[in-house]
């Protein structure tokens, strides 16, 4: 049935109204028609009854001639209307049969078949309908004569049809007119009636476009309001309401993701002082020349290297608040295919106990961006993929031009990334294990430097992994 059924409601507005249309018109034809007809054969019983047996006694009392024989003196036509039909039976025998003309009586040429139907006829003094094979449909009366035969006297039902069949015509055309007028007329108060919610599906269709994840949104001019009495202006009018509640929704977000952005860098760009005179007393104390116990050199140690990492951290947070702000990167030609090699070089040196492999074309690949964050990407992406695999994994960079377009591409056969993590693997602190503190000490903002870097130079990145085999993939405009 929904295949069937159109899918919009306009469409099923007018089909409906065509059908019940239709229902009704045929209702109507089929009643009119059905009365008509029973008028019109009532008044031909009548007009049967009327005339009485007064042509079937003619034939008995003067005879006919052969088959065929045309003439006025064979059987009484004065006063019987044209095609009337006479017969007399003599012991269920018929013994004459023939038809009133204009110019006189015609004797009927009657079948076996004929013979039997026309004895079945009861004598009864009521009208019946009978089919002759030599005749049309005729309404008949059966009375019995003064010597004992049955006479039967009939009218044809042909004028009935013909007047029948030329209503049904006419109810047809009209009917076929009225329902075309009717599904014009209907589509056009249809559409008009619906006009709001057309506008209504317009604006929403417009809100749908809107990237609503992040940023400033300016929602589209409000649907235009209808009558709140009808079904189309309470849509309206709640869809209206539900845009201003999530317009408010909007900007709230956007003043809070502000707010957190502005503390983000300000606490980024503070921290970066500290942190780095920690580690700068840290090493100097270490370069104290007199003794110094094992405990105490073993804690500045750890206190350096902590102070490293959360500087490094510090840098990562500084630098996704810049992007969030939408602060511009350097656009200056920079050769991929340099900084692949200079990664994957940095790459072998960290994890020697990995299988480094290179997948470059014979041309240079160019692209214009920052060089230095997309050495970031490039070695956010090796580093991710050297941490979180065994030793042994092979890890393969591919670089290709297609077109307008860089790919580059860090494969490897390790472990693969959990399913249930794939969907946030370019989010903020997000680490194979969020339950407990990452073995390596990331903080887990690596990938989502990749993606935002990628992003901030109008390209994508993507991850597709399994067991066994994990692709990065980021595509880059080369122009």
């Amino acid at each position: 049935m929904r295949r069937i059924l159109p899918h919009t409601l306009r469409a099923r507005f007018i089909l409906g109204l065509v059908v019940l249309l239709a229902v009704g018109c045929a209702a109507v034809g089929v009643a009119a028609v059905v009365g008509l007809k029973g008028f019109l054969t009532n008044r031909l019983d009548e007009r049967l009854i009327d005339t009485g047996d007064r042509f079937a006694v003619s034939l008995e009392l003067k005879g006919l001639m052969p088959d065929g024989y045309d003439g006025d003196v064979y059987g009484d036509t004065r006063l019987q209307t044209a095609g009337t039909f006479g017969a007399r039976l003599m012991d269920g025998t018929v013994t004459h049969a023939a038809v009133a003309r204009s110019t006189g009586a015609l004797n009927v040429h009657l079948t076996a078949g004929d013979r039997k139907r026309l004895a079945a006829v009861p004598a009864d003094d009521k009208v019946h309908s009978l089919d002759l094979s030599a005749l049309d449909t005729y309404r008949v009366l059966a009375s019995r004569g003064m010597d004992g035969d049955i006479l039967i006297t009939g009218l044809p039902l042909e004028p009935v049809e013909a007047t029948v069949h030329r209503l049904e015509l006419v109810a047809g055309i009209v009917s076929g007119a009225a329902l075309t007028a009717a599904g014009v007329a209907g589509a056009l108060w249809v559409r008009w009636s619906l006009r709001p919610l057309s506008r209504v599906a317009a604006t929403a269709t417009q809100v749908s476009e809107l990237p609503l994840a992040s940023g400033e949104v300016a929602l589209p001019p409000r649907a235009p309001e209808a009558d709140p009495r009808s079904e189309v202006g309470r849509v309206a009018a709640a869809f209206n309401l539900m845009l201003g509640h999530v317009e408010d929704a909007l900007t709230k977000r956007h003043a809070s993701e502000e707010r957190l952005r502005s503390f983000a860098a300000d606490a980024s760009h503070e921290l970066r002082t500290p942190v780095a005179s920690v580690r700068g007393h840290a090493e100097l104390a270490l370069l104290h020349p007199g003794p110094v116990p094992p405990e105490v050199t073993r804690a500045l140690e750890r206190i350096t290297a902590e102070s490293t990492r959360m500087g490094a951290m510090v840098d990562d947070l500084l630098l996704l608040a810049r992007l969030d702000a939408g602060r511009p990167l350097e656009a200056s030609p920079v050769d991929l295919t340099r900084l692949v090699l200079d990664a994957v070089a940095d790459a072998r040196a960290a994890g020697p106990d990995h299988i480094w492999g290179l997948d470059l074309p014979e041309e240079p690949v160019t692209v214009t961006g920052d060089e230095h964050r997309l050495h970031q990407v490039l070695a956010n992406l090796l580093a991710n993929a050297r941490l979180h695999t065994p030793s042994g994994t092979k890890v393969t960079v591919t670089l290709a031009a297609t077109g307008t377009t860089a790919t580059l591409q860090v494969h490897d056969d390790g472990p693969g990334v959990p399913e249930d993590l794939q969907p946030s693997v370019f989010e903020r602190f997000t680490r194979a294990d969020r339950r407990t503190k990452s073995a390596t000490g990331g903080a887990g903002l690596g990938l989502s430097i990749v993606a935002a870097v990628v992003e901030a130079h109008g390209g994508r990145v993507t991850v597709r992994s399994r067991p066994g085999s994990t692709t990065f993939t980021a595509w880059l405009s080369t122009w």
